[in-house]
């Protein structure tokens, strides 16, 4: 049927209206905002902390979350491939492994694992990742439930590269918890990088405690030390080595945290500062900031298990495995546990990012067994927990 004269004339007349109402909304929603029908872009978060800092925990509370694809500790793969280097000199191998993992992109390991990347075995600590453990990397649990490791590990199997980006891809956010990083220069480009919307939430812990921690890991920790120490490894005897150790994290905290003062609002926005003690004391409130600042609603299931894995009785029975357990206990352990000059000595180490991060010093052996003394100084100021 012929369409009539006058209605031609009138969808002439709107075209370029219609035209600059599309215009207008695009301008007015921003460059961010997405075409019809594309998927918006997912949002990156670094974890960035130490050993034994409680990045376990924080990992699993986000690992949890059924908008969240978590891997833990990517980037042990570059360190035990390279054991004889040194930190400084894989920043480079270790950024773009990084920015491989926010971008789905899993063929990266290929480069890093050799027995069993066929089938995904090789993959570090695969079992901790609750999205490698429900569909569709596994079809024996759901994202709604709180999927242990353990039992993950029983009954799912390891998948390879191909399944693991596919998995990655099917989440809003992507989140990677590392120790292995001792500052920010070598990551400060993916801040800027436009395929990434990049935040890191920076985990610190009392250095006391750490060091405590690491005494009770038996030498587990011996490859990433050398790593951490380079060409200064051989050098050092071997008591001093666990103080050596423990001023290059402090000095890589320190370091972290002045580089993100420094940053523009725009990216200051992007970082976020967190402290273990903090967070044992109010798991809730604190895990509700942390949410916010990765734009992550904290559901009534979630909120249930914080409570009870941070409120258990003892003082866990791994230490590289989340169960229920008294972490406000864990946190004070060190205090009845160190010789005094061992913590003096600690605190000589450390004394500039113990107080920059707010952790107060003990004077006296009595004041370090005298738990009614609060030795949590109120932190830095809050960073922004809007999202940028």
């Amino acid at each position: 049927m012929a369409v009539p004269r006058r209605v031609k004339l009138l969808l002439f007349l709107l075209g370029p209206l219609a035209l600059g109402i599309r215009l207008l909304v695009r301008y007015t929603h921003g460059s961010h905002s997405q075409p019809a029908g594309t998927r918006p872009q997912p949002t990156h978060v670094l974890v960035l902390s130490s050993w034994r800092s409680g990045s376990t925990l924080v990992g699993q509370l986000f690992g949890q979350h059924p908008d969240v694809f978590y891997l833990m500790e990517p980037v042990w793969h570059v360190w035990m491939t390279f054991p004889g280097s040194s930190a400084h000199r894989l920043q480079m191998a270790t950024r773009d492994l990084v920015r491989a993992v926010f971008l789905c992109d899993m063929s990266v390991f290929e480069a890093y694992v050799e027995a069993g990347l066929a089938n995904g075995s090789g993959l570090f600590l695969w079992e901790k990742s609750p999205a490698l453990c429900s569909p569709p990397a596994c079809s024996l649990f759901s994202r709604d439930q709180i999927i242990l490791p353990s039992l993950c590990k029983r009954v799912c199997q390891p998948r390879p590269p191909r399944v693991v980006a596919e998995a990655c891809s099917a989440y809003s956010h992507v989140v990677v918890k590392e120790v292995r990083v001792l500052g920010l220069r070598a990551l400060a480009p993916l801040l800027r990088d436009p395929a990434l919307n990049l935040h890191i939430l920076h985990l610190v812990r009392d250095p006391r405690a750490v060091f405590h921690s690491r005494a009770l890991l038996s030498g587990e920790l011996e490859n990433d030390d050398r790593l951490v120490l380079g060409a200064r490894w051989q050098a050092a005897a071997p008591g001093e080595r666990p103080y050596s150790v423990l001023r290059a994290v402090c000095q890589g905290h320190l370091d972290v945290f002045r580089a993100a003062q420094a940053w523009p609002p725009t990216l200051r926005r992007r970082y976020l500062l967190a402290r273990y003690e903090d967070l044992v004391r109010e798991p809730l409130a604190q895990t509700a900031r942390m949410y916010a600042f990765a734009g992550l609603e904290f559901l009534p299931r979630l909120q249930s298990w914080v409570y009870n894995i941070t409120r258990g009785r003892g003082l866990g029975s791994d230490p590289f495995n989340v169960d229920a357990r008294n972490a406000l206990r864990v946190s004070q352990a060190w205090r009845g546990a160190l010789p005094y000059e061992k913590v003096a000595r600690i605190q000589n180490v450390c004394l500039q990012a113990m107080d920059t991060l707010g952790y107060r010093l003990v004077a006296s052996e009595q004041e370090q067994r005298n738990l009614s003394l609060d030795l949590l100084a109120p932190g830095p100021p809050p960073s922004q927990t809007t999202r940028g």
